[in-house]
């Protein structure tokens, strides 16, 4: 079992054969949609029912947040309200000046867990 969800790949196809290959030196747009990343990280309150049986009154607790995808609202995480979010086009936008000024190719970006994992890796030259 793996735990991709969703990659994309230029140049060779990766050891496990996932991905969605794409031609290199693709834009940055190009590579999110085709790699699963072009979603957003949202976030809202904890939220809790203090009563038995799910019967009760609802409370917020403030010192944490929960961390959901926008498409499919899946849960990713609770954390700190301090937490700061890195998006998935943030991750990719990192490599903009690389790939467009300093000769980097982007090699492969994806999505593991649900989304609770991202990455982007580029080849040097």
């Amino acid at each position: 079992m793996h735990l991709v969800q969703s990659m994309a790949y230029a140049n060779e196809v990766p050891w496990h054969g996932l991905g969605n290959p794409l031609a290199p030196n693709q834009s940055l747009e190009v590579w999110a949609k085709a790699s699963g990343m072009d979603w957003k990280i949202e976030e809202s309150e904890v939220r809790f029912v203090a009563g038995t049986s799910g019967l009760g009154s609802i409370h917020a607790f403030p010192e944490q947040k929960v961390l959901y995808r926008s498409d499919t609202k899946a849960p990713l995480s609770v954390v700190s309200s301090r937490y700061q979010v890195v998006q998935p086009a943030e991750i990719l936008d990192f490599y903009k000046d690389l790939t467009e000024v300093s000769g980097f190719e982007l090699e492969t970006a994806g999505v593991l867990k649900d989304g609770k994992k991202l990455w982007a890796l580029a080849r040097t030259g």
